[in-house]
C-alpha cells in the first residue's frame, strides 16, 4: 500500500475506533510524517518495501541526530512507528510487522515536580478576585488542584459535568470517564465564576456547553489554560518551573503525604495501572532521614 494511504488508514483507525484525543493523534501524525519523509528520502514508497533493516536504519539515524533527541522523544517515536506497523500487519495490509524487534530506549526515571503546599496556596491566590477573568482563572486553578485533572480534561468540562453536587465527571484518555470529589474551596470558586462571570462571557460568543470560556466567549483552549497557570506562577513569585501538569503532580503528592492509599490516588488520577501512580510514592533521601531519626528508637 502507498505510504500516504497507509498512514491515513491508520489515523482514521485511532481516531474513530480507538477514540484517542486530538492531542495524541497530532503527536502520532508528527512522528509518522517524519518517518514517511525519511522513507521517501531512502527511495521507499510502499509499505511492502519496509523491512526490519529499514526500520532499524531509521531509528539509528534518529538516535544519531544532532542535537540528539531526548530518550523520551525517541521512545515516543518508536512507539508511533511500532503502532503503525502492528496495525498494518493486524489488518492484513502487510504479512508481518518489520518493527517487532524494536526495543524502546530506557528513559531516565524522574520524579514529578510538585509544589509545596505554601506555593500552591500562593498560586491559587494569585488571580484577582475582582477582575472577571481573574475569577475564572482562580476557578480553573482551584479545580485543577482539587481534582488532579489534566489540563485537557479541565478545559473539556461541560457545565453539566458539575451537576452532581460535590463530585465532578471527568473524561480522560480514550474517552474514559471517572467521578472525582471536588472540595469546598474549588466548588466555591467555580460557583463564583458560574454566577458572576460565565454569563457575561457566554453572550460574547456562540452558545457553548463548555464550563470554561475565553474572553470572547469561545471555549478555553489548552494553550490558554497553560498561559493562565504561567501567569499565576509569575504573579505568585514562584521561581520553580510550573507546567500544565504541575498542579496534577502536586495533587497526587500531597494526597499521598497526607496518608491517602496509592490505589485511591490511582482512581482519582485516572491511571490505568497503579505502577504509573507509584512514581509519586518516592520520597527524598532527606525525608527518609528525618522520618528515620524521629521514629527509630536507636537512630540517635
Amino acid at each position: 500500500m502507498q505510504l500516504d494511504r497507509a498512514l491515513d488508514t491508520y489515523l482514521r483507525h485511532v481516531t474513530i475506533e480507538r477514540g484517542l484525543s486530538e492531542h495524541t493523534i497530532s503527536a502520532y501524525r508528527r512522528d509518522l510524517d517524519m518517518y514517511l519523509e525519511w522513507l521517501v528520502s531512502e527511495g521507499v514508497t510502499d509499505t511492502a518495501e519496509i523491512s526490519a533493516a529499514v526500520v532499524g536504519r531509521f531509528i539509528a539515524d534518529r538516535s544519531g541526530a544532532d542535537p540528539a533527541p531526548a530518550a523520551t522523544s525517541l521512545a515516543r517515536l518508536q512507539s508511533s512507528v511500532r503502532g503503525w506497523h502492528r496495525f498494518l500487519a493486524r489488518e492484513g495490509i502487510e504479512p508481518d510487522d518489520p518493527s517487532g524487534r524494536l526495543r524502546p530506549p530506557k528513559a531516565p526515571r524522574r520524579l514529578p515536580k510538585a509544589l509545596t503546599i505554601d506555593q500552591v496556596e500562593s498560586l491559587l491566590g494569585a488571580p484577582s478576585a475582582e477582575d472577571p477573568l481573574g475569577i475564572r482563572d482562580r476557578a480553573l486553578l482551584e479545580l485543577l488542584y482539587a481534582t488532579g485533572a489534566r489540563v485537557s480534561e479541565a478545559v473539556g468540562l461541560d457545565v453539566d459535568d458539575l451537576a452532581h453536587g460535590d463530585v465532578l465527571r471527568l473524561r480522560g484518555k480514550g474517552s474514559k470517564e471517572r467521578i472525582v470529589p471536588i472540595g469546598s474551596f474549588a466548588r466555591a470558586a467555580v460557583d463564583a465564576y458560574l454566577t458572576r462571570v460565565r454569563p457575561g462571557l457566554a453572550v460574547k460568543g456562540r452558545a457553548s456547553a463548555r464550563l470554561f470560556l475565553g474572553a470572547r466567549g469561545a471555549p478555553l483552549s489548552r494553550q490558554s489554560a497553560w498561559l493562565v497557570i504561567r501567569a499565576a506562577a509569575e504573579n505568585a513569585h514562584i521561581t520553580a518551573e510550573v507546567s500544565p501538569h504541575t498542579l496534577r503532580h502536586s495533587f497526587a503528592t500531597h494526597l499521598l503525604q497526607g496518608g491517602a492509599d496509592v490505589r485511591v490516588v490511582q482512581e482519582l488520577l485516572g491511571h490505568a495501572s497503579v505502577a504509573t501512580t507509584q512514581i509519586y510514592t518516592h520520597v527524598s533521601v532527606d525525608t527518609l532521614r528525618d522520618i528515620y531519626a524521629t521514629s527509630h528508637p536507636r537512630a540517635r
